[in-house]
């Protein structure tokens, strides 16, 4: 059994491996690759003697996720600089202390791809792989990306909720799920309501961790934590029915 258990481990650990590296290859979108070499060469003033990553960014985590967090974009000068989700900005700031308050982060910072940090059965992804001009996704990008999406959420087997940061992310993830089933119940944008999916994951819709969301409190430290630890609460009680 353990065995069985560990090839069906590595065999994740592959086809996620796999699909890292089709994303980072990935020139789909002409607008994105343009403006991510415009970014990486530019550079912000603060980080000019810096190597961008200049490159989509994948997902990271433990393979063993029970909940996948899903942003927009990466941010132009957090996870297109260091190569990793919400790295390095003020967005990633806020979400990682909260992630440590409920210890599925074993750090409550995220500066660069190589400080350590790592997730307690949790994987963070976004929808859009590359930073789009102004924050702005075009359609066709949405569309393009949403495969890869698709394939994350389907290689993470013990998967149990997806949460969603903002309401861009909420709604293409819905997509993918519309375009593969019959959605019966109304699914909207509602901050911490519990929506169960057709393949029993459990869609969660979260406001984004952006600072104009903290610094206008419609997002706060207290409410994000509230709703993870509501989040890990019911996997737990999920699994006990089951035992």
């Amino acid at each position: 059994i353990l065995l069985i258990k560990n090839l069906k481990i590595s065999l994740m650990n592959i086809k996620l491996k796999d699909l890292n590296k089709t994303i980072i290859k990935c020139k789909k979108c002409p607008r994105l690759v343009k403006f991510i070499k415009k970014v990486s060469t530019e550079k912000r003033k603060q980080n000019i003697n810096e190597n961008y990553w200049g490159k989509p960014v994948t997902g990271f985590g433990d393979i063993n996720a029970k909940i996948l967090i899903v942003g927009l974009a990466p941010a132009a000068h957090g996870g297109t600089r260091t190569g990793r989700a919400f790295t390095g900005d003020k967005s990633g700031e806020f979400l990682f202390k909260c992630l440590h308050k409920v210890k599925i982060a074993n750090q409550p910072t995220s500066l660069n791809s190589k400080d350590g940090l790592k997730l307690n059965s949790a994987y963070i992804t976004n929808i859009l792989k590359c930073v789009p001009p102004g924050d702005k996704p075009l359609n066709c990008e949405l569309i393009n990306c949403s495969k890869y999406l698709d394939h994350e959420i389907s290689s993470l087997k013990k998967l149990k909720a997806i949460v969603t940061l903002g309401k861009v992310a909420f709604e293409n993830c819905l997509k993918i799920y519309k375009k593969k089933y019959d959605l019966i119940e109304k699914i909207e944008f509602k901050h911490g309501k519990f929506y169960i999916l057709p393949d029993n994951l459990t869609l969660i819709p979260c406001y984004h961790p952006s600072p104009r969301n903290v610094n206008t409190k419609i997002l706060s430290k207290t409410k994000m934590i509230v709703l993870f630890k509501k989040i890990l609460q019911k996997i737990n009680e999920n699994n006990q029915r089951k035992i």
